[in-house]
């Protein structure tokens, strides 16, 4: 689980909710109609910009949010050595019993098994790295979607309780609850997306970046592998993935 993501937007709420009731009554704070034009209307202006299917599966996208498991880049570079070492002794038919948890990376190694041509291997994955990141970005754009209309909807629910305030001037205990819509929306948008949806597609991105990058290195171990070099060589050369702190830890270690 990601506790970041976690202890941020449930910190970020318990302090404005804090805010309100140090400020007095919570309840001021809760209108019934300004909920509906907010939530209501953002969902379904979401829904409206994509197919059915891709909303629906928001809330799986959402989930890597706080639920997602990436091999660290250093264990895939010893992974990759410990499989090109045993490639240049038993050949590729060696790799066909290797343990190898993450499906990219088995996919790759299967490929070389089955004697494929290098730029087959290469046009394979890299077309798999491509449609992974657009499906991915691709439910990262509903909450982007979803945190640029949140605001506009506050809008709408602010001018829809103005008009409800100047239509009842002459009736001073209606200019109380429009004028609440009014404020209350406004506040409503500007939670929605600045709590909840941004913090959610930064770290969405984050995640789309991070796989890549993990796929990107299986894809040029793969490629390493098949043309033979040696497992020295492609350590050094996935080691461009790693920050360079990491690289010299990788190597202390291995020391």
């Amino acid at each position: 689980m990601d506790i970041a993501t976690l202890i941020g937007i449930l910190g970020a709420i318990a302090f404005i909710v804090m805010a309100m009731v140090l400020n007095g009554d919570i309840g001021l704070y809760i209108n019934v109609p300004s909920i509906l034009i907010v939530f209501g209307g953002t969902v379904f202006v979401a829904l409206a910009n994509f197919s059915l299917s891709q909303f629906l599966g928001a809330g799986k996208v959402a989930a890597k949010a706080f639920m997602f498991k990436i091999e660290p880049p250093l264990e895939l570079i010893d992974k990759a050595v410990e499989m090109a070492d045993s490639a240049r002794k038993g050949g590729f038919l060696a790799l066909e019993e290797a343990e190898i948890d993450n499906p990219f990376f088995r996919k790759g190694i299967d490929m070389l098994v089955d004697g494929h041509d290098a730029d087959v291997v290469r046009q394979t994955l890299q077309k798999d790295i491509d449609l992974t990141y657009q499906r991915h970005e691709q439910g990262t754009n509903i909450f982007q979607s979803m945190a640029d209309t949140a605001p506009a909807m506050g809008m709408i629910g602010t001018l829809i309780g103005l008009v409800a305030m100047l239509a009842n001037m002459d009736d001073p205990k209606a200019i109380g609850p429009a004028m609440a819509v009014a404020l209350l929306t406004t506040l409503y948008g500007a939670f929605l997306a600045n709590v909840i949806c941004l913090p959610l597609v930064a770290k969405l991105k984050l995640r789309m970046e991070e796989e890549k990058l993990n796929q990107e290195l299986m894809l040029d171990a793969v490629l390493g592998i098949q043309d033979g070099q040696n497992p020295r060589i492609i350590e050094g050369l996935l080691k461009n993935y790693l920050a360079q702190s990491k690289r010299n830890n990788g190597e202390e270690e291995a020391a």
